[in-house]
């Protein structure tokens, strides 16, 4: 009840205020000079704080929110999930000279070969209108001397609960690249002993970048599942730029013959 009185109180005073304004602003014409020069420095200064609390919101108004989990999915998903670099701020939003290895966050590692690296990852904040996930993933490769490079996203316990052969796993991303290369989709499943390996080239070329991988042709052993993870391997990564604007997951079971 007190936060509601308050802010019923706030709005009042702010009504009340731009209704002040607003008599005076109709009264110009035939206030006194001395006066209408005091109305005009403090218009002056109330207008420089109103434009800058509109240009803040209009600029956070129009990013996508933070947090968000909302994206395309299957309807019949029984899973669906975006890792935490595409949802929100992380303490750490980048690193240069990234050594193989290295986290960005709780979920995505770098793995690299090279003698000496050139690489650098960066959480950006997306800003198009086309973007749902609120921040992505800038990588810049200068010189490369090494044989592989690869980004792992561990995938949370919910994507491995329950999983059967039956299941198909989805992946959605949008990439953005300053000279073509091959990017490789890599899941693996690790259950007991074991871990099954599936490998999917991501179509670079269409616009909806989408790839899936039906468990129906893996060995999977169904009572043993412990954990997933996914590989984006970069072919030919030199001198260049990508940037992942988003990564999302998704599970749902095949459609019985």
């Amino acid at each position: 009840m007190a936060g509601e009185k308050q802010g019923f109180l706030t709005r009042a005073v702010q009504l009340g205020a731009l209704r002040r304004w607003s008599q005076m602003a109709k009264a110009a014409p035939d206030t006194d000079l001395p006066e209408l020069r005091q109305q005009r420095s403090i218009a002056r200064k109330l207008k420089a704080q109103v434009d800058q609390l509109i240009h803040v919101a209009d600029a956070r108004l129009a990013l996508p929110l933070i947090g968000n989990q909302a994206f395309p999915r299957p309807e019949d998903a029984d899973w669906a999930w975006r890792p935490e670099l595409w949802c929100g701020p992380l303490p750490t939003p980048g690193m240069s000279s990234v050594q193989s290895k290295s986290m960005l966050g709780k979920q995505a590692t770098l793995f690299h070969d090279c003698a000496q690296s050139e690489l650098t990852l960066r959480q950006l904040r997306n800003t198009r209108e086309a973007d749902l996930a609120a921040y992505g993933l800038r990588l810049d490769v200068f010189r490369f001397d090494g044989s592989y490079l690869s980004l792992a996203i561990d995938l949370p316990e919910e994507a491995s609960r329950g999983l059967t052969r039956k299941h198909l796993i989805r992946i959605d991303t949008i990439v953005e690249m300053e000279k073509r290369l091959e990017i490789f989709a890599r899941l693996n499943i690790k259950h007991g002993p074991n871990t099954e390996q599936i490998v999917r080239e991501l179509p670079l070329h269409q616009d909806d970048i989408r790839v899936e991988f039906d468990l129906a042709y893996t060995k999977l052993n169904e009572k043993r599942v412990e954990r997933m993870w996914l590989d984006l391997i970069f072919e030919g990564p030199q001198m260049n730029q990508v940037i992942l604007r988003d990564l999302t997951f998704s599970r749902r079971k095949r459609a019985e013959l």
